[in-house]
């Protein structure tokens, strides 16, 4: 019984060590450099952990966190809505250290704003 209870602790601190590894949290990204701009999405991804988005800022392809799904339906802001071709505005922060990585703090669509944090 000890052995089994055991098994199954040193499973749970595995699976929490391992989602704290992969969650995207704020202090990776530099809240002091506001990105704001207008742009295309070349590709979305509309799936959880995280909604992402591909799309072009000074040239260069970037990634853009936005928020999980269950947020982003929650705000009114479907799949559809941010598809492949859509103008957007962004606004967020782009990443410590990852080149051409940013989290999207909120994003504009036909003029309309949604928050995202």
């Amino acid at each position: 019984m000890a052995y089994l209870k055991n098994t199954s602790l040193a499973i749970v601190c595995l699976l929490c060590i391992s989602f704290t590894f992969f969650h995207h949290g704020w202090a990776s990204y530099d809240q002091n450099k506001v990105l704001d701009y207008k742009t295309i999405i070349e590709e979305s991804v509309y799936e959880n952990p995280h909604v992402l988005a591909k799309v072009k800022y000074q040239g260069q392809l970037w990634t853009v966190y936005l928020a999980p799904t269950s947020r982003m339906t929650d705000r009114g802001l479907s799949a559809d809505m941010i598809k492949k071709g859509t103008f957007v505005r962004i606004v967020g922060y782009p990443h410590k250290t990852i080149k051409n990585e940013m989290r999207a703090e909120r994003i504009y669509v036909k003029d309309k704003k949604f928050e995202l944090r």
